[in-house]
């Protein structure tokens, strides 16, 4: 579905992605792992338009590059932010209602999918969103993503600063979306979470990809973990 080769990236003269390549295939999460200034969130960014970029990001197929985010996201990618970007003024109903993906006859998920997914949207359905604790607002923006019916979701750092709890609600979410069949590029610190869930593994450093694997695989790597990932 995704397919990535020589990606490179740039914010002004500063050089930041060196030959990225990278697949993610149908109904697959792919876990993209490293430390903070790895290059994972340029990455992400660099797929759905944000920043200039060069090399080759084709989409089912067809090049994406140089299309504006707004046609990426209809075309079928989602992406979450890592600062959620929600609407604070707006109604947790009225966010996922601009999710929603206009003018589709038969939607994979509906607004009452989302309240079954976190029954806590459901009893905040009418609060402004700006008042919403830090583990609401994430899964309000997993959730107005997931309204628009992506085939894809690149998600960046859906569990930071979030309680163990809120965490494991997040791990469901993403497992619902792969029963689905939907395909999930999951941007990632914690490793507990990413080796629990993830089909496949990949690890950043200095803006390249220096690690791919299976979670066993990455498992048994305490070298690859101690150089790439560990604090």
């Amino acid at each position: 579905m995704l397919d990535i080769k020589g990606l490179h990236a740039f914010y002004g003269k500063s050089h930041v992605l060196h030959g990225v390549d990278l697949q993610v295939g149908p109904g697959e999460i792919v876990a993209l792992l490293g430390r903070n200034g790895s290059g994972r969130s340029t990455t992400a960014r660099a797929i759905m338009g944000l920043v200039d970029c060069q090399g080759e990001v084709l989409w089912q197929g067809r090049p994406i590059q140089g299309c504006k985010p707004f046609e990426i996201a209809q075309r079928g990618i989602g992406y979450v932010p890592e600062n959620r970007d929600i609407f604070p003024g707006l109604t947790v109903q009225q966010n996922l209602l601009l999710g929603q993906k206009t003018g589709q006859k038969n939607p994979r998920w509906s607004f009452e999918d989302m309240y079954t997914l976190f029954p806590r949207l459901r009893e905040r359905a009418q609060v402004e969103a700006g008042v919403l604790s830090g583990g609401e607002q994430q899964m309000l923006t997993l959730c107005r993503t997931l309204m628009g019916d992506p085939d894809l979701l690149i998600i960046d750092e859906p569990t930071e600063g979030l309680a163990p709890k809120i965490v494991e609600l997040v791990g469901g979410f993403l497992q619902a979306l792969r029963a689905r069949g939907h395909s999930v590029l999951l941007i990632e610190q914690k490793l507990t979470i990413a080796l629990q869930i993830s089909d496949r593994c990949l690890v950043m450093g200095h803006g390249a990809i220096v690690y791919q694997g299976s979670p066993q695989a990455l498992r048994g790597e305490a070298a690859v973990r101690k150089e790439w990932l560990e604090v």
